[in-house]
């Protein structure tokens, strides 16, 4: 203060002044000071991060947006417009070199096409041809996209594309018709199950249909419509999973909703998804061949309408367990079609359990026999949700 003499600044007031703040250090006030300190400087660089966060993200949003933007650029024009180019030369090449195939007898009808045999075209004998005719260019980049897509490495377990020819004359030029060129199999599953088979080819054809599954994921592709019609047998009975118009890659899923209807996981109804559905529709698949026929599950039998259908598997709806189903079969598909997708279990975890009820089956065979089991009548009526077996029916199947 003015009043106040001003201090004699020399060694002994310097002394005087050190010893005073060495008597007043505290170890708590010293820490205390530190955190404070510390505390002060974590705020400042917070803030400064938090800036530098904002900045960063005003940066960029814009570039994710065009980012986002571009992406679905590719997947709805660029890659069919690829696709459609692809599918245009590989097919004046295929008619170039093998010329126009030859349509025999109807052997199927599709959704999207009607399937003719065909004795020989090119090297391939016997053949099946696919013939679509596109009304227009959202359904021509479709069959492009699929086309594209079921260009992947032979496989046993998967109906390969041998080629393929655009006839323009069709229809009298006015809409011309994309023909696929495949190999030609003896029979799908629905008819085979219709005529019956045992229960050790049903679960082989099992490990086959999980063989083709695995290899369509590795390379990176959904099915998304894995039921019997789309499973295919040849002379053996060995099968082979077929039409790949639904098959996409993983990553260029855009939310569409298709499969058919009891096959499609609860999921699906989303359209967020992932390669877990074709697992699902695998554990309905192991159903029927568990069944050993084409009759419906009772619960989706009593809907009477699409709409209904979905709600109720959307609810939780799942076929009933029949009486022929081992304690491990039932639980395989009971887990195959968790609503939960986490809970579904791996392919490569479904293939040793399949082959541990094929021999739990050799070691316990069906009473009555395969045949008996494959000839089975289901009796509906309110109320009841197993089918009852007639003896007398089983008496005369013997």
């Amino acid at each position: 203060m003015p009043w106040r003499t001003t201090p004699k600044i020399d060694s002994e007031w310097k002394k005087n002044v050190a010893l005073e703040i060495l008597n007043n250090l505290s170890e708590s006030r010293l820490a205390r000071s530190i955190c404070n300190h510390f505390c002060e400087r974590l705020k400042k660089s917070h803030s400064q991060f938090s800036a530098a966060l904002r900045n960063l993200e005003e940066l960029h949003s814009g570039r994710l947006q065009r980012n986002e933007e571009l992406k679905l650029r590719v997947r709805k024009t660029v890659a069919p417009k690829i696709a459609r180019c692809a599918l245009e030369s590989k097919s004046l090449m295929d008619i170039v070199a093998f010329g126009m195939p030859q349509l025999k007898g109807e052997i199927g009808r599709g959704q999207f096409g009607i399937v003719y045999s065909c004795d020989a075209w090119g090297a391939y004998s016997p053949c099946a041809v696919k013939t679509v005719v596109p009304p227009d260019d959202r359904h021509w980049n479709d069959l492009a996209m699929e086309f594209f897509y079921t260009s992947i490495p032979d496989h046993e377990r998967v109906v390969q594309i041998k080629g393929s020819v655009i006839d323009h004359n069709y229809g009298g030029g006015h809409s011309p018709a994309v023909l696929l060129i495949m190999e030609r199999l003896q029979q799908d599953l629905f008819h085979a199950l219709k005529m019956g088979l045992d229960i050790f080819t049903r679960l082989q054809i099992g490990l086959d249909v999980v063989e083709g599954i695995r290899f369509l994921h590795s390379q990176g592709l959904i099915h998304r419509d894995i039921k019997l019609k789309n499973v295919l047998l040849d002379a053996r009975n060995k099968a082979k999973i077929t039409d790949l118009g639904f098959c996409k890659p993983e990553a260029m899923i855009s939310g569409s909703i298709v499969g058919t209807p009891i096959h499609m996981a609860p999921e699906l109804f989303t359209g967020h998804y992932d390669s877990s559905v074709d697992v699902y529709a695998f554990g309905i698949l192991l159903w029927y061949l568990c069944a050993g026929d084409i009759k419906m599950p009772y619960i989706f039998e009593q809907c009477q309408t699409k709409d209904r259908l979905f709600n109720s598997v959307v609810r939780g709806a799942r076929p009933e367990r029949l009486p022929q189903f081992s304690d491990d079969s039932w639980r395989l598909m009971s887990e195959c079609w968790a609503t939960d997708p986490k809970k579904r279990p791996f392919l490569g975890e479904v293939e040793p359990r399949l082959k541990a009820i094929m021999e739990f089956y050799r070691s316990n065979p069906p009473l009555g026999g395969n045949l008996i089991e494959s000839k089975r009548l289901h009796h509906r009526r309110p109320g009841i949700t197993e089918p009852i077996f007639y003896s007398e029916l089983l008496k005369g199947a013997l």
